[in-house]
């Protein structure tokens, strides 16, 4: 089925029953040899295109770095009566099942984080882990392994726990199977430097309270082009935005919040 919804879509919606895309069918068992155009050797012509870079294999691992979680692509949604919850903090994520890949029929269109998929990059789609965030694949069979990040929702098939890019699938050596056994694990970035500059916009208890507020700011600030990051320091759960380039920005954000809300945000470093 084609790829439905871009991020015009995910912002239009907003629901919880709304699905972030459509979802895509396994790939074919391709013909001995490679790709074969017009003669299926992908499913429906999903190959790498008239003229794939000559350095496949070089391409780099995607680089794990701080990024603040897209605003619209980790909400819950539903797609063929299923609902997924996206999680919130990927830490110690481990899984393992069968890994698929797509190629040129998708290249070029909006991944559910609005960006748009590029077969040669190292990225994949994943039902639940966070947009965007990082993960080791390490392909079971050769013991191969990359690191891609995560920017876009899928597969929807209880036999495939993650789709990767033409690159990442070719790095791995399952190009002409379609599809392999895989064992993902997430990867979190360096420690980010010292003296960033965020805005706490509360300190709770609890978890529930902090997405609580995270939620609320979703719903009634649309202007916010930061997403809220929920963290844990010693016994608090820490509503934070940013990094800001300047305690500047970052204040101006706070008066702003303050000032809709019935907040006392604060500018903090760390």
């Amino acid at each position: 089925m084609k790829r439905a919804l871009s991020l015009l879509a995910l912002l239009a919606a907003a629901c919880s029953t709304a699905p972030p895309v459509a979802d895509r069918p396994a790939p074919e068992q391709p013909q001995a040899g490679g790709y074969s155009p017009g003669k299926g050797g992908y499913y429906k012509d999903d190959g790498p295109g008239s003229a794939p870079p000559p350095n496949l294999g070089q391409i780099p691992d995607a680089e794990p770095k701080p990024e603040s979680l897209h605003r619209y692509a980790n909400r819950p949604y539903k797609v063929f009566g299923t609902e997924y919850v996206p999680i919130a903090d990927a830490h110690g994520f481990r899984q393992r099942g069968v890994a698929s890949w797509y190629g040129r029929r998708f290249h070029g269109q909006k991944t559910a984080s609005g960006e748009l998929y590029d077969m040669y990059a190292m990225t994949a789609a994943h039902p639940t882990l966070p947009i965007p965030s990082y993960v080791r694949v390490t392909n079971i069979a050769n013991g191969r392994s990359v690191v891609v990040r995560v920017n876009d929702r899928g597969p929807f098939h209880s036999s495939r726990v993650i789709d990767l890019s033409y690159a990442a699938a070719y790095k791995l050596g399952f190009i002409q199977a379609g599809s392999a056994r895989v064992q993902l694990e997430s990867v979190q970035p360096a420690p980010e430097q010292a003296g960033a500059v965020y805005v706490q916009v509360g300190a709770f208890t609890t978890r529930e309270n902090a997405e609580s507020l995270q939620a609320r700011m979703t719903r009634e600030l649309a202007w916010l082009q930061e997403s809220a990051q929920v963290l844990v320091s010693g016994k608090l759960w820490r509503l934070h935005l940013g990094p800001y380039r300047s305690r500047e920005d970052a204040r101006s954000v706070a008066e702003r919040i303050a000032s809709e809300l019935d907040l006392k945000p604060l500018v903090v470093v760390r």
